[in-house]
């Protein structure tokens, strides 16, 4: 529907090519926003339908708003599956990793030194290094990412939520933080349409992200491949970065680095995973990506090194993650 509507708008500009750019533009803009607002009215009234049926904080915190703040970037990895657009699909994932982890905890060290939990620092960060060289590999057999592939990736996730799981058992209540505040008033009905509502924005955000971002990648001559590393995963990664500063501003920093680990975590195992399944054919995973993996598993190591001897990211440690994304932003257009 987008691809027609985008079509149209653009015929009717007397200049093509500069009509295209900035009609895409603004479906790209439309798009961003109908993903993030509707991610958060998703979270927000899914949260207050679970508290009213007596789920734990802890539960919830753990499903619904993580699947939530996921949304934008597995709405816009499942949508470019269909379309068979691989560049945007793995781009938008890789892409969102690497800017969570340089450019996000870079800025956002800047602000405030970043502690990081014991639990973070021996398990899950490590974890993320072996399952983005575990998609590096999976991508480099066949070159493509298939059924079988997206398989090994829920299974994985299905790990990590049991991990999680564990530890909210053993007394971790910090999964729960990003829970929004409980409306006892809160009408049910009201909610079940607010998260169709949100439900809906996502979708339509994500086709009209897609849509306009692959045109503006035709039009100026970038292969999609970029497009999704660059302004796509910037747009799906608008939330963590806003939370994130927003955070450090205020000193509640103690689960920063966590979060931020977490959503990289479920872009790889639940994103990839649901895109690799319900993709017509396989993702192809071109030669290209094997780099940008690389540097989404160097990111991942620089921080657990800089964090390796004082458990967290100094501001110096900040600066040097941010020049590492400046020269790889670099790379990309190069």
């Amino acid at each position: 529907m987008s691809d027609y509507i985008l079509t149209l708008l653009s015929d009717l500009t007397g200049n093509r090519t500069a009509g295209s750019v900035i009609i895409s533009v603004v479906f790209l803009i439309v798009g961003f926003w109908g993903l993030i607002k509707g991610a958060d009215i998703f979270v927000d009234s899914a949260s207050q339908i679970a508290a009213k049926l007596k789920v734990p904080l802890i539960v919830i915190g753990l499903t619904v708003v993580a699947f939530g703040t996921s949304a934008p970037e597995a709405a816009i990895s499942i949508t470019s599956a269909f379309q068979n657009n691989a560049g945007i699909a793995v781009g938008n994932v890789i892409g969102s990793n690497i800017m969570n982890i340089l450019l996000i905890l870079g800025i956002s060290a800047l602000i405030s030194r970043l502690p990081v939990k014991k639990t973070t620092f021996r398990y899950e960060i490590p974890f993320v290094v072996l399952i983005t060289v575990v998609m590096l590999v999976l991508g480099m057999i066949g070159n493509s990412l298939d059924r079988m592939d997206g398989l090994i990736f829920i299974l994985l996730f299905a790990v990590f939520m049991a991990y999680l799981i564990k530890l909210s058992k053993s007394g971790d209540n910090s999964l729960a933080e990003d829970v929004p505040e409980i409306d006892e008033n809160a009408s049910v009905l009201k909610m079940i349409l607010l998260v169709i509502l949100g439900i809906a924005m996502i979708v339509l955000g994500s086709d009209f992200t897609v849509s306009g971002a692959t045109k503006i990648a035709e039009v100026i001559g970038l292969d999609d491949r970029v497009i999704g590393l660059t302004v796509v995963a910037f747009g799906t990664s608008l939330p963590e970065l806003v939370t994130s500063i927003q955070a450090a501003r205020k000193n509640k920093v103690d689960i920063a680095i966590g979060n931020i680990i977490g959503s990289n975590i479920f872009n790889i195992l639940f994103v990839v995973g649901i895109s690799s399944l319900v993709s017509p054919s396989p993702i192809a995973f071109a030669d290209s990506f094997i780099v940008d993996s690389i540097v989404a598993v160097a990111a991942a190591a620089l921080l657990w090194l800089l964090v390796l001897k004082n458990k967290r990211i100094s501001r110096l440690g900040g600066v040097i993650m941010l020049a590492c994304y400046a020269g790889y932003f670099t790379y990309l257009f190069l």
